[in-house]
């Protein structure tokens, strides 16, 4: 099979919502050539996305250490190795800091920092005699400002430094570990967000490229990431528009936007 992928194996990680930005990631791959194992909670919709792109679902909690060895050990099985690893797991908490509980904190290191970490830890001994891609789909909000978005933006933050030190113990062994950073991006988890009306008006501005990210803008960045070209590692390759340039709207400005289009409505 032709394509920038042909012939290699690939895990995807955080596809069981349906059409997220997992699911389109796997897509992408499966065209690209590649073998792709698909993986999350929702076993049905998994399944649905592997008969489509003929590949492999298994379930995965990417919270518990037992489970993301053996989704890493199922897919080296399954498919003779892991050639591409993607993490695109995610929860998208909007909460005040000093409302941000323990239990809050606790869930998003667990899903977002300590998840990856263990990831890594099970992919690495996998890799270290052929090489390969590890990705971890991020946050433009690691590095720029957002309200209400603590617990969220340390654990991306810190995983986006954690996967440095990675990168930087195992290039010798040919494994490339990378970030990919999206800004507000069009996928079924912002639809709720997208319909509130001046809401996303109010983040135009922050995009200089004029528009807002899609899923098929990350799935591109990772195909390049996971293909032979890439001579990139320890870096978050901030595909969102050049929303990092200029920002994030400040609540303020958001709450404005969204009163003025509600009063032209009216």
């Amino acid at each position: 099979m032709s394509g920038r992928l042909a012939g290699k194996a690939a895990l995807v990680v955080g596809a069981a919502g349906k059409d997220n930005m997992a699911q389109v990631i796997a897509r992408r791959f499966a065209a690209e050539g590649a073998k792709v194992v698909v993986a999350g909670r929702n076993r049905a919709i998994l399944d649905t996305l592997a008969e489509e792109i003929g590949g492999i679902a298994v379930e995965c909690d990417f919270t518990d250490r037992v489970s993301i060895f053996a989704m890493v050990e199922t897919t080296r099985e399954a498919l003779g190795g892991i050639d591409i690893a993607v993490n695109a797991t995610g929860w998208g908490l909007l909460k005040p800091f000093l409302e941000t509980t323990d239990d809050d904190f606790d869930r998003m290191y667990a899903l977002q920092l300590r998840g990856p970490f263990q990831f890594a830890q099970a992919l690495i001994p996998v890799m270290q005699d052929k090489g390969g891609s590890i990705i971890q789909v991020t946050s433009a909000t690691a590095s720029i400002m957002f309200h209400d978005h603590s617990a969220y933006m340390a654990t991306k933050a810190g995983t986006d430094h954690m996967l440095r030190t990675i990168a930087n113990e195992f290039g010798h062994l040919g494994i490339r570990v990378n970030s990919i950073s999206p800004g507000v991006t069009e996928t079924p988890m912002t639809a709720e967000a997208a319909a509130v009306p001046g809401l996303m008006d109010a983040f135009a501005k922050g995009y200089p490229l004029g528009r807002y990210g899609t899923s098929q803008d990350i799935a591109a960045g990772c195909v390049w990431l996971a293909s032979d070209e890439c001579f990139m590692t320890g870096e978050t390759m901030q595909v969102n528009g050049g929303l990092t340039l200029r920002g994030n709207p400040t609540k303020d400005a958001i709450e404005a936007s969204v009163a003025a289009a509600m009063t032209q409505q009216g």
